[in-house]
């Protein structure tokens, strides 16, 4: 069975972290391809390794050398692309993160191994799935060299442990790293204000305002926190000023595919569906019987949002008690 390697990043991870799900989700798809394998980068605490064995894999590549965490993401592709170089797997699997992307793309150059991005699922073939021309089709396609290299979109497929844990072995690694990929440092890093709510790429749920909303979010964030779900938003409500840009989603903001997306106020313009047309279950609240969100939606309400999401919000917290 061929080898599969997943990049692992646990800096800044507690000290008794396990793994985030979107890594048990790129193990999951990892243990139904081959042989799952880590790559990590940053402390492997014992919670980590447990998650890591009962996941499968048997083997973990890890260095925690500080280039890999004072630069940008040059070092870590060097060592990926040292740890594949010895290991040869058939596949290297990475989160659909912007960090992810251009990981892979050093990757490629590197190995000149072809890239896939975006990919929502894959079988044991390493035929991956993916939405193109911004969400008009979904494709089949397949990297033809020795390695390929996939970035997945989180919440894509259903993280489960394998049947038969393992017990990782752990090889210390000592990367070698290229002058230029140490070319760019990090002086300063400062946390992203807390919200209570799940980060916006990770979350199952999803509720998003759009140009609807008439710059009133209210009705959009009390659903949201009624459903302990993320807060997403159009282009043109990013633009006007009503909630921060890291709110959009489209295909200048962030890729999301979370179980449920809730779509109020936003007509569903080719810019916004290439951004979440891949949730599974989508849900429009638009006045206008005549918006594009209507021709993807799974289940569509026709009315005015700041009369629909309080009803829904209200019922959410009776039934939750």
């Amino acid at each position: 069975m061929s080898a599969v390697l997943v990049f692992v990043d646990q800096h800044g991870a507690a000290a008794d972290a396990g793994l985030s799900r979107r890594t048990q989700e790129l193990l999951t798809l990892a243990r139904a391809a081959g042989e799952p394998v880590a790559a990590l980068a940053g402390p492997l605490s014992p919670a980590a390794h447990a998650c890591l064995g009962a996941y499968g894999v048997g083997r973990i590549y890890q260095s925690e050398q500080s280039e890999l965490f004072d630069y940008l993401a040059a070092p870590k592709a060097d060592f990926l692309a040292q740890v594949a170089g010895e290991l040869q797997p058939a596949a290297v699997l990475l989160e659909n993160s912007a960090e992810g992307k251009e990981i892979a793309a050093r990757l490629g150059i590197a190995l000149s191994a072809g890239v896939i991005c975006d990919a929502v699922g894959l079988d044991a073939g390493l035929h991956a799935q993916k939405s193109v021309l911004a969400g008009s089709y979904t494709v089949t396609c397949r990297a033809t060299t020795a390695i390929s290299i996939i970035t997945v979109k989180s919440n894509s497929v259903h993280a489960e442990a394998a049947v038969t844990p393992a017990e990782p072995v752990v090889e210390a690694v000592s990367v070698s790293f290229g002058a230029a990929s140490l070319a760019a440092k990090i002086i300063d890093r400062s946390a992203t204000p807390a919200s209570g709510r799940p980060e916006l790429g990770d979350a199952r749920i999803v509720v998003a305002g759009g140009r609807g909303v008439e710059g009133n979010f209210g009705p959009v964030e009390e659903l949201a926190d009624a459903l302990g779900a993320a807060v997403g938003a159009s282009r043109a409500a990013t633009d006007a000023g009503w909630i921060e840009h890291s709110a959009q989603v489209g295909q200048t903001g962030k890729t999301v595919s979370p179980q449920l997306y809730i779509s109020a106020g936003i007509s569903g313009a080719i810019q916004q569906k290439a951004g979440m047309q891949t949730s599974k279950v989508i849900v429009a609240v638009n006045r206008d019987a005549e918006s594009p969100i209507f021709e993807i939606a799974d289940f569509g309400i026709i009315g005015d949002l700041f009369t629909v999401l309080p009803q829904a919000t209200e019922e959410i917290k009776r039934r939750r008690g």
